[in-house]
């Protein structure tokens, strides 16, 4: 395979197509085809990040736009960021830790990108939907071929690159076994042909499950939990990272309303409000998706609290209201009294008990027109 050459993703019929990229960004993605395992959400980001580099001449120009996909606002996020600039630098294996949706693949891509080996394949496979009996032959090479099409195991594909292991708390006891003895000896043997290979490859292994408890089942062992936890990073979810959203709905809106071929949509201030008091279990896999939602609801330019989801709506009462201030509820009080009567100012004005001049200004002030 020629490096440098593209940058596979799935679709959102769950087929994989090739975008080219930058020498420096070649990423496969090892999920089978008719395995899909990713959302859109992710795959939109990785894409943009790809379209972002293609425009990169030089290899610096290509690593900080890729940097740039991670919607950095919020501290939290920040400090991610410049951890992962330093740790790139490193040659060491890093577990990635963080809830469903949160980014681990496009951190573990900035990480390479930001690594001196950043010219050489980026190689992932999803542990957690290949079977067992599988998962050796796809990592060390089969001479009865694989079901990605290929002799070779994926880490002769990945050699002097970086090698992602997707939810690696899912190999079965041998497998870690195997990958135990790769790490330490830094050679494998290939199943294709029986020769030991040495490999000069960077491990990056991610996970959603808490594997410290499969260490204390016995069912991850310890001495390779230690081995890949050398440099351990930590994704926050997004209802910690509120300074994030903001930033990422303008993102998430402008390519919705490109997708889908409408003018740019905006978020009144009770629905951005709403989105910041959210929970979002989903992480910002679930933001995309009810921002989707909420575009296609939308009957004008502007994104009200009754067009996103019930639960992000029923999430946003007592608690969260009880934290905005005298203005703020004022103004989502006006804006929902005027949702009510469907826009009629003279039947909300009655409602509210004021004026009818006196809703408009108010409607002014609060940039509810």
């Amino acid at each position: 395979m020629e490096v440098g050459k593209t940058l596979r993703t799935l679709g959102p019929n769950g087929h994989g197509y090739p975008q080219a990229v930058s020498p420096a960004a070649d990423y496969i993605n090892l999920a089978e085809e008719d395995r899909p395992q990713h959302t859109l959400a992710d795959e939109e980001t990785l894409a943009a990040a790809a379209a972002a580099a293609r425009v990169a001449n030089r290899p610096e120009d290509h690593a900080d736009a890729v940097v740039r996909a991670w919607v950095a606002a919020d501290p939290a996020s920040i400090r991610l960021i410049q951890e992962a600039r330093s740790i790139a630098r490193t040659s060491s294996a890093v577990l990635i830790r963080g809830e469903s949706g949160t980014g681990k693949e496009l951190l573990a891509w900035i990480l390479h990108t930001l690594d001196p080996r950043a010219n050489r394949p980026l190689v992932r496979i999803d542990c957690a939907s290949l079977p067992p009996e599988l998962i050796d032959a796809e990592l060390f090479g089969s001479d009865q071929g694989l079901p990605s099409g290929n002799q070779s195991g994926r880490l002769e594909l990945a050699a002097g690159g970086t090698l992602v292991l997707d939810e690696v708390a899912a190999l079965s006891i041998p497998s870690q076994a195997k990958l135990l003895r790769l790490i330490e000896d830094r050679r494998f043997e290939n199943g294709n042909n029986g020769h030991g290979i040495g490999i000069d490859t960077r491990i990056i292994t991610l996970t959603t499950s808490n594997i410290d408890q499969a260490v204390a089942r016995r069912s991850f062992r310890e001495d390779l939990y230690y081995r890949l936890n050398v440099i351990p990073m930590v994704i926050p979810p997004l209802r910690e990272r509120v300074a994030d959203i903001r930033p990422l709905v303008t993102m998430l809106l402008n390519r919705l309303a490109d997708m889908h071929r409408r003018s740019r949509l905006q978020l009144e201030p009770m629905a951005l409000s709403a989105l910041e008091a959210y929970s979002f279990p989903g992480n910002v896999r679930e933001l995309r998706t009810i921002l989707e939602h909420a575009v296609q609801t939308a009957s004008g330019a502007e994104i009200h609290l009754t067009d996103l989801p019930s639960q992000v709506r029923e999430s946003f009462s007592g608690a969260a209201r009880n934290k905005m201030s005298l203005e703020d509820l004022e103004r989502a009080y006006i804006s929902e009294v005027l949702e009510h009567t469907r826009g009629k100012k003279t039947m909300a004005a009655k409602i509210l008990g004021i004026s009818r001049k006196t809703l408009l200004e108010k409607r002014k002030r609060y940039g509810l027109d």
